[in-house]
């Protein structure tokens, strides 16, 4: 019986989803012989000739994404505009609480450089960047530490509770969640108390999930051994690519301020192998600051992650348009990024 109350009520939620999601995505002319009517059959809302409406399409492709991945988990990158906007991150909120009414089991994790410098400024702590990394001294972290878990976190985590989901917000220090060292830069750098990943409490993401709550993880990560008091600053996006595969995640989306990863002639290129990439990055197709997005996602894959997503988070209510978008193929609307599979 429970079983049955609970696809009942997916259902219902899909079929809110679709309907914002039409009623935003539709222009006025396709709505325009509805209006002012009293009703509408069933015939003109799902049927239009030999073709289903715009509203039965959706229908049958947000069914099939449903159906493909509920009681699975996703796991989000939140960062860049899609966070600094106060609109798109209204919208992202949404987005998180609208998936988990239909079942589909959602961890946030985010980022703030931008949010982190406003506040090492205000504060007079100086930091600077080696090799594209912020170099983070003690005082960097606690500055880090706060902003990221004290302010940021929680503003997400309550949006989701605003929009209608149920999140909590955690440090990756709680409960060990991220266990870190000092991670060694290739190059020599000293980048002082930035960590590696070593150990993510999976056991504690599952029971949260388990109970229909988002955790929002904010990266900043706990010593092991002698070091266990010590706080260390993690990439946001190493730590989302980490965190899924450990938890053996459907999908890990990447929200970023790009359209995704584009050919020499500025073209989309909407899916692409984990062998794919490394051809690109070999004839420098791919170059600059796109070679760590595009190694966090393959990262993720060979941990195990069906599909990664290198997402436009420009784009309003982009998660939604991704992880639903594709159908039961679950390879995104084809037009906000590009996913990267094995």
């Amino acid at each position: 019986m429970k079983c049955i109350t609970m696809k009942l009520v997916n259902f219902s939620s899909c079929l809110i989803v679709l309907s914002l999601t039409i009623l935003r995505e539709s222009s006025v002319d396709a709505f325009s012989p509805l209006i002012g009517e009293a009703q509408v059959s069933n015939s003109r809302l799902f049927h239009h000739g030999d073709e289903p409406t715009p509203f039965a399409a959706n229908a049958i492709t947000t069914a099939a994404a449903v159906n493909s991945l509920s009681g699975q988990t996703i796991v989000v990158k939140y960062g860049g505009n899609a966070m600094t906007s106060p609109e798109l991150s209204k919208g992202f909120c949404e987005d998180v609480a609208a998936l988990q009414k239909l079942g589909i089991r959602v961890v946030v994790v985010h980022g703030g450089g931008p949010q982190i410098k406003k506040m090492l400024d205000k504060v007079g702590v100086e930091s600077n960047f080696e090799g594209g990394m912020r170099v983070s001294s003690p005082e960097v972290v606690e500055v880090a530490e706060m902003v990221l878990c004290g302010q940021v976190n929680k503003e997400i985590s309550s949006g989701i509770c605003s929009a209608g989901g149920v999140a909590i917000g955690l440090s990756g220090r709680d409960a060990n969640l991220l266990q870190c060292v000092k991670l060694v830069d290739k190059n020599g750098f000293d980048l002082g108390n930035v960590g590696a990943v070593k150990v993510v409490n999976t056991h504690l993401l599952e029971d949260l999930l388990d109970m229909g709550i988002t955790p929002v993880v904010s990266p900043i990560g706990t010593g092991m051994d002698d070091e266990k008091d010590v706080a260390y600053n993690c990439n946001a996006d190493v730590a989302a690519g980490r965190i899924a595969g450990e938890i053996k995640a459907a999908r890990v989306l990447f929200l970023t301020d790009i359209a995704g990863v584009l050919d020499k002639e500025m073209t989309l290129l909407k899916e692409l192998s984990v062998k794919d990439v490394e051809k690109l990055i070999d004839d420098e197709t791919i170059t600059g600051g796109m070679i760590p997005k595009v190694t966090y996602a393959t990262d993720a894959i060979h941990l195990g992650v069906e599909g990664a997503f290198i997402t436009d988070g420009r784009v309003p209510h982009a998660l939604l348009n991704e992880i639903l978008g594709g159908g039961a193929s679950g390879k995104g609307s084809g037009d906000g990024g590009t996913i990267i599979t094995l």
